[in-house]
């Protein structure tokens, strides 16, 4: 919109009265056309910011490797073939599924790397699998040294963002079940939650050394167990108090008021995995308004990734592209 409407503007300098004429313009073409009669204008109008001009920051779209396969028979597309896929499709970055690859050597490590260079796409998260929810020490020392080694496998990657889970209980034995119940399931016998959160916290701390010395952020999403609530996840990201810790954001992990609970984690967020579920979901579908949870993570002034968890029945080929579109108009993003 215009600065000033269509009229003839008239400015006084010294004892001459410039004239710039019945027009239409903006700021900065009153501006430029001022300087160029050589008027010199207060340095309070000069240094106003000009709204037309200044661009809105969007996010960089990603596409995660889980996006292609689902865990569906037949659909483990190897992650290279992502990479191209992606490309092909004209995503900025890809978000890389651990349980995914195929190979984690050093000399593969290396190749994944130079492979997305080449392909212009930028290996933006790592997400593992891991838990810390439980009593036995030998297992959760088990799973501090499995996380510490992928943060060492994310550096050699080059990937910024790692994503951790707090773990569950696992009193619920099938995943399916466990959706049914809205992923709520019952402590062990003898144990409370509150139990669980004192696990939590000091096997992340064990983790911090090594994220800080590769500068790996370790991104604690919204998922099941102690983190499937935004108490939970905030109860554990506070009392760790690290920059190296901070939240994975995941849009369709809140089965219910997605939106204020969206909104309770967003400033505490590193990284984003946005859901869609084109052909219906595989576990439950989501109606999620992305224009909604765009403005939530603009309020916080989120600059980071946006990583497609492309979630549904239809086939990747169709699904995916739409999806794309449909993040790039909510997050104002060309890439």
């Amino acid at each position: 919109m215009p600065l000033f409407s269509p009229r003839t503007y008239r400015y006084n300098h010294g004892n001459t009265r410039f004239t710039l004429g019945r027009i239409q313009m903006n700021r900065r073409q009153f501006l430029t056309a001022g300087a160029a009669a050589g008027i010199a204008f207060p340095q309070t109008l000069l240094a106003q910011p000009d709204s037309e001009t200044t661009p809105v920051r969007s996010n960089p779209i990603a596409v995660a490797t889980y996006s292609f396969w689902r865990f569906q028979d037949g659909l483990k597309l190897p992650i290279e073939k992502c990479i191209d896929v992606a490309a092909d499709m004209g995503f900025a970055g890809v978000d890389v599924l651990h349980m995914q690859m195929h190979r984690e050597d050093d000399q593969y490590l290396r190749e994944l790397r130079r492979h997305a260079l080449i392909s212009g796409i930028a290996l933006c998260g790592l997400s593992i699998h891991q838990g810390f929810v439980t009593p036995d020490k030998e297992k959760r020392q088990a799973n501090i040294d499995h996380t510490i080694r992928m943060i060492e496998m994310a550096y050699t990657l080059g990937i910024p963002c790692m994503r951790l889970n707090t773990g569950r209980w696992r009193t619920t034995k099938s995943f399916n079940q466990l959706m049914k119940d809205r992923g709520i399931e019952p402590p062990l016998p003898g144990y409370t939650e509150d139990d669980g959160y004192p696990w939590v916290i000091e096997a992340i701390e064990k983790c911090l050394p090594t994220a800080e010395k590769c500068g790996v952020v370790l991104a604690l999403e919204n998922h099941w167990g102690l983190g499937r609530t935004p108490e939970g996840l905030l109860r554990i990201v506070k009392a760790v108090d690290s920059p190296w810790l901070q939240i994975l954001l995941d849009t369709g992990n809140f089965l219910e008021d997605p939106y204020d609970k969206l909104e309770l984690i967003a400033s505490h967020t590193a990284f984003v995995q946005a859901k869609t579920y084109y052909g219906g979901g595989t576990y439950y579908t989501l109606e999620l308004d992305y224009a909604r949870i765009a403005a939530i993570l603009r309020k916080v002034n989120y600059r980071g990734y946006i990583s497609l968890e492309f979630e549904g029945h239809e086939d990747y080929r169709t699904a995916i592209p739409k999806s794309l579109k449909m993040l790039r108009a909510a997050f104002g993003s060309d890439r």
